[in-house]
């Protein structure tokens, strides 16, 4: 059971930058960027082709950087060529397609067997053990958080801040909304891309369909955070996001110990999760609403 937990949290720290990403991108822009499933496989195949050639360390930043250009893509699709936010993250999710095959040198995975990579480097430190993947990852997240947390109280992270929440009094106070939404999309797929770079150094592979549905996932363990933390700051969001995705990869990690789930419904399982916590606010507010209702008739019939 150790070792499930163990596991869980792991995936969990691993995955928590995803959500992370869209809360920036969905909670604080206030925009459904949809390049977060191909920009994942492209921080991994960029990870591990230069682990491949024997720079996994540089690999990550490289990583980040690529990331960063594919939010810069749909910020130009969205904001130059007005096209919508939508309708941009999926031009360019549907384009990073082939630069992930090309980036992958034509091949849908590569493997990292007998390839160092940052953690089997860690792991090299003495006195590391078997926690050493899960130290590494911890330390690599904490730094994301409060840097993050850093960067939206400074004046720049202010402004994509009131972009999100008013562009127009963004536009009256001379700040360019152009300009903050580019460098909120790049920061959340840079975020994104290291999130699939320490994935796929961590398992040693990379598919090419890695990244099919982690946009819903992330958006789901968002708001399973949110709802255990709740969402007033900044610092609680940022926290959330970290919160719901070790809650999720626990409850999947126990639906597959306990074997409650049969392993050909995992799918299922996964959808499940993700439509009760999307829904689990609007749920929340029907049964106070219901509660509230009824508290009104009884004391209507008391009255009468």
């Amino acid at each position: 059971m150790l070792y499930i937990l163990k596991t869980a949290l792991e995936l969990g720290l691993l995955y928590s930058l995803v959500p992370m990403a869209l809360f920036l991108s969905y909670r604080v822009l206030d925009i459904a960027d949809l390049t977060t499933d191909g920009c994942f496989v492209l921080g991994a195949a960029v990870s591990v082709q230069m682990a491949a050639i024997g720079h996994p360390i540089l690999g990550i930043p490289l990583a980040m950087g690529a990331g960063a250009c594919a939010g810069f893509v749909t910020a130009f699709l969205h904001t130059r060529l007005k096209v919508p936010s939508i309708l941009a993250g999926i031009i360019t999710n549907t384009g990073l397609y082939t630069i992930n095959l090309m980036t992958m040198g034509w091949s849908s995975s590569v493997s990292l067997l007998k390839k160092q990579t940052i953690y089997s480097l860690f792991k090299s430190i003495p006195f590391i053990g078997d926690w050493g993947s899960v130290i590494l990852t911890l330390i690599i997240v904490a730094a994301v958080s409060v840097f993050l947390i850093f960067f939206l109280g400074t004046r720049l992270g202010l402004s994509i801040r009131a972009t999100g929440d008013n562009i127009d009094m963004v536009r009256a106070s001379s700040v360019n909304p152009t300009f903050t939404i580019t460098v909120g999309l790049c920061l959340a797929n840079a975020m994104t891309a290291l999130s699939g770079a320490m994935v796929s150094q961590n398992q040693k592979t990379v598919d090419i369909n890695g990244g099919t549905g982690i946009v819903v996932i992330g958006l789901a363990c968002l708001i399973i955070g949110e709802t255990v933390l709740g969402r007033r700051s900044v610092k609680k969001g940022v926290i959330a996001a970290v919160v719901g995705s070790i809650i999720y990869r626990v409850i999947y990690a126990v639906c597959l110990y306990t074997k409650i789930i049969p392993v050909d419904f995992l799918k299922l399982l996964t959808a499940v999760i993700v439509a009760i916590a999307i829904a689990f606010p609007a749920m929340k507010k029907g049964i106070a609403f219901m509660q509230k209702k009824r508290v009104h008739m009884k004391g209507g019939d008391k009255n009468a």
